[in-house]
């Protein structure tokens, strides 16, 4: 089959693989119809090389036709169409009862002392290969697959696969107050998503902060009020201006580690990634890398008592933070892993729905043959030609 693997540093190749196989009776394997491009990819295509192997086939966010089943996996069959959540979870231990399935404890890289497997996703995540390929093995697919009626394109679901259910999480962990205030930065995928399922919960205003025009016009005609980083002196007063002087109650942090406006680690992160790999591993495990921007601003902005969700991405053991200025703001903060399996009974019947409540539709912006994702991958890491959201169509 034809798949994309990582050879190195923003160096990513379809290539010809071996065809994936049963290898346990709670796998099934699904050929692959559409298959995303997640802001996370780009972690591995420029920082996160020392936990990659040259051929590991990236890529977490895939559905398709079910081909093959093992012999305990019965909720699915040859045949079917499903979207793949990007953790791999096994529905019965006590972390998936509680709908941590990001923590499932059948799946845990205790190796590297992580949550679940997730696909395609370097050694700390179980180094399970990906989903931009032409075919998947999925483990635990007695519990993990979802699946989808024929008829509608697949857009209508793909992103269920990370996009939505982590948008979503990202909101209900922000505890927007009923008709209060929400403040998205970063206006990538989730961000996109956040917004509109934030409006959709009933939040009275939700500002949508970027700095990529493309992005914020997206926002714009999905009913966000949009405010362009480079717009303004300051980001904190704009925003407690437009708040009665406080600031928003929420603030959903969907930038993450990549954030602008941090040149230090920016340097930092360019370093470790030229490193040997066995100099590089234990500095990314123990040290700060991150570009904190984002994160710091979202403290900044948020109003006192008020609420922190964190759905950016994240690497760095010891960066620093401000805990003198969280600890006198009295904030809540929450963040982690999106749980798929939680919350898709909450967003399937918005998917279904031939309304579209969620504009599901209106997000993806390129859709491509996998022979040209690595074009793809260089584009969206750029922010080029309006790019947002990329599908891959294997």
């Amino acid at each position: 089959m034809r798949a994309l693997t990582w050879q190195g540093r923003r160096d990513v190749r379809v290539e010809s693989v071996p065809d994936p196989t049963i290898e346990a009776p709670t796998d099934a394997i699904v050929r692959i119809t559409s298959t995303g491009l997640c802001g996370s990819d780009l972690h591995l295509y420029e920082l996160f090389g020392p936990f990659l192997g040259k051929g590991d086939v990236l890529g977490h966010e895939p559905m398709g036709i079910v081909e093959a089943v093992g012999a305990e996996v019965t909720q699915i069959k040859p045949g079917d169409r499903v979207v793949i959540p990007f953790n791999i979870s096994c529905g019965h231990c006590w972390m998936c009862g509680n709908g941590l399935q990001s923590q499932c404890e059948t799946t845990q890289v205790r190796e590297h002392g992580t949550g679940g497997a997730l696909f395609g996703y370097t050694k700390l995540y179980g180094q399970v290969p990906g989903g931009q390929a032409e075919l998947l093995r999925v483990p635990q697919a007695q519990y993990g697959p979802i699946k989808v009626p024929e008829g509608p394109p697949d857009e209508r679901f793909l992103f269920l696969s990370d996009v939505l259910p982590t948008a979503w999480q990202a909101v209900a962990y922000a505890d927007i107050p009923a008709g209060g205030s929400v403040a998205v930065l970063g206006l990538g995928p989730i961000g996109q998503m956040s917004a509109r399922i934030a409006r959709h919960l009933g939040a009275a205003h939700v500002f949508g902060v970027d700095l990529v025009p493309e992005r914020l016009e997206m926002a714009r005609r999905n009913g966000v009020e949009v405010i362009g980083l480079d717009d303004h002196d300051s980001l904190a007063e704009e925003l407690r201006e437009r708040t009665g002087g406080r600031g928003p109650d929420s603030v959903i942090d969907a930038v993450g580690m990549e954030a602008h406006g941090s040149g230090g680690a920016k340097a930092a992160q360019a370093f470790v990634g030229l490193l040997p790999d066995a100099v590089a591993r234990p500095m990314m495990e123990k040290a700060g890398v991150d570009r904190l921007a984002a994160l710091l601003a979202a403290i900044d902005i948020v109003r006192r008592g008020g609420t922190l969700s964190i759905s950016g991405v994240y690497g760095g053991m010891v960066d620093p933070l401000p805990m003198l200025q969280l600890f006198d703001k009295q904030l809540t903060v929450r963040m982690g892993q999106g749980n798929v399996r939680r919350w898709v009974d909450d967003l399937l019947p918005l998917v279904l729905d031939d309304a579209d409540p969620l504009a599901v539709t209106d997000l993806a912006t390129d859709h491509l043959p996998l022979e040209q994702a690595p074009e793809a991958y260089a584009a969206f890491q750029e922010k080029k030609d309006g790019t947002i959201k990329v599908v891959f169509h294997p």
